[in-house]
Formats: C-alpha cells, sequence, structure tokens
C-alpha cells in the first residue's frame, strides 16, 4: 500500500487523491471504532468527532474503486481518519506496553470467518 497521499487545499476543505488501499484501510480504521463498544465520548475523545461525522466519513470512503479518486475532508474530518489510523493499532498493545499478537491475530480470524460465513450462507440461498 502506498503510504504517502498528496492533499491540496479548497477554501477551508483538503483534497486528497487517494489509492484504493489507502480507502480501504481509512474506511476500516474508522469502523473498528466506531463499531467497539465505547460510548459517544470516548470515540468522540479518539478521533475528535462524533459518530455521526464518522459515519458520514465511511459512507464516503465505501464504494469497492478501483481506480484512485479524490476526496473531500473538512480538517476535523481528517484529524479523524488521522486519529484512527494511529489509535486502532493502540488497541493490540498490552498493559504492560506489549504488542499482543493474539488479539490481533483474532480479530483478523474473525474478519476472515465471517467473509467465509458469507460465503457459505450465500451457497445456501
Amino acid at each position: 500500500m502506498r503510504t504517502r497521499l498528496r492533499l491540496t487545499r479548497d477554501g477551508d476543505a483538503f483534497v486528497a487523491r487517494l489509492a484504493p488501499s489507502q480507502t480501504a484501510a481509512m474506511r476500516e480504521a474508522l469502523i473498528y471504532l466506531r463499531h467497539r463498544d465505547d460510548s459517544d465520548l470516548i470515540l468522540t475523545l479518539q478521533l475528535g468527532v462524533g459518530r455521526e461525522t464518522v459515519d458520514a466519513l465511511i459512507e464516503r470512503l465505501s464504494g469497492g474503486h478501483t481506480e484512485s479518486r479524490d476526496i473531500r475532508f473538512r480538517a476535523e474530518e481528517l484529524h479523524a481518519v488521522h486519529s484512527a489510523l494511529t489509535t486502532v493499532p493502540t488497541k493490540f498493545v498490552s498493559r504492560e506496553g506489549a504488542f499482543t499478537q493474539e488479539p490481533f491475530h483474532i480479530q483478523l480470524e474473525n474478519f476472515d470467518a465471517l467473509a467465509r460465513g458469507i460465503v457459505e450462507a450465500a451457497s445456501e440461498v
């Protein structure tokens, strides 16, 4: 995945040209934090915006695009995306400060299991 991106200013907003992998990573980080059992206050403290803004960002970053595209962000939205990308990895660090591989791999296994479950359910319809 390309990790560099270019932002241009458009008034008070920023426009980012994002590759599909970048868009997907941003969306997944937001989704992960949005759907935790944390309170609205915790989400706002972590991302700087509330659930409504997070939901709107997830929607804008969705779509399964195969080409790079321009996405417009207000400053607080760009902050929320940045915060999500930097917050998610901390969810896999133990209280002692060590990276915990097991929860990370369990989460990945859960995603994989869900994907398999969708395919199996579709084949039974």
